[in-house]
């Protein structure tokens, strides 16, 4: 079982990224975050980076290249096929939820409306300390 040590915040919301970042490190200081403001950016930073990401969050509605786009060129590539991806976003839509779980997502998630409930879904995805 790998330790989760990097994740990737995929989310046009800088806002959003930081509470997702600050509820992190209240669950594992350990673990390093980066951000991209939308799925294009994302994929440049993928094929960059000499480490990659052992967990990708991902906000579906984002301007350049959305969610669901890039969820569909990730998992067509070879190494990053194999990135856990939880999908975190505003949307509530079943049909939102059949599709990117269709495309490879992992988990579907809601954004909460508190910090609190934030910190609870992130201890429990990084409670088993594995790639998910």
């Amino acid at each position: 079982m790998t330790p989760i040590a990097t994740i990737l915040i995929v989310d046009d919301d800088m806002e959003d990224q930081e509470l997702l970042r600050e509820a992190i490190k209240e669950v594992d200081k350990s673990v390093h975050c980066f951000s991209a403001k939308n799925g294009e950016e994302a994929l440049d930073m993928l094929h960059t980076l000499h480490k990659l990401p052992q967990l990708i969050f991902l906000d579906l509605n984002m301007p350049r290249m959305n969610g669901k786009v890039f969820l569909t060129r990730l998992k067509q590539l070879g190494l990053l096929n194999d990135i856990p991806v939880i999908i975190y976003t505003t949307s509530k839509m079943e049909i939102d939820i059949q599709e990117t779980k269709q495309l490879g997502a992992r988990q579907f998630i809601t954004k909460p409306n508190s910090f609190e409930e934030i910190i609870r879904i992130v201890a429990v995805l990084l409670s088993a300390k594995t790639s998910v």
